[in-house]
């Protein structure tokens, strides 16, 4: 893997990553915009980290820390380049930036019926909590 680079994605990144995300990512969300990942963004700048290979985008994830929880979201690898290790690598960025932090334990967002997903996260060293579920409200239209 030494020719993947990972690195914090910058305002100038927004337009490849959401092009980027209806290729590679499952589902959407409300924030799947150019303000909501310019927010992400300018808030915490290290979140969202790329992975590229040969100058492209190859991978991403949102690793968030609001000094409580660890948050992963939109772990994602382009389909030409999965079962290469890149989901790994970026797992891997994620758990450190967390622990330079201060981080305890990471909570992943997995969509249910993504098995391909669910296999990657229990290689990861994830389990799934049965316990919990999500419940979601939209705050605007």
């Amino acid at each position: 893997m030494s020719d993947l680079h990972i690195r914090p994605a910058g305002l100038t990144d927004i337009d490849t990553v959401l092009r980027f995300w209806r290729e590679a990512a499952e589902g959407t969300s409300i924030s799947d915009d150019h303000d909501g990942v310019a927010r992400l963004i300018s808030r915490d700048p290290e979140a969202l980290l790329l992975a590229e290979r040969d100058g492209r985008l190859v991978g991403t994830v949102i690793a968030g820390f609001d000094g409580w929880r660890c948050s992963v979201y939109r772990l994602a690898v382009h389909p030409g380049s999965r079962r290469q290790g890149i989901a790994t690598a970026l797992m891997e960025a994620a758990e450190e930036r967390f622990l330079a932090l201060g981080g305890r334990r990471a909570d992943a967002m997995v969509l249910e019926a993504n098995e391909r997903a669910h296999h990657t996260w229990a290689a990861g060293g994830y389990h799934r909590e049965d316990h919990w579920r999500r419940w979601v409200k939209p705050l605007s239209d």
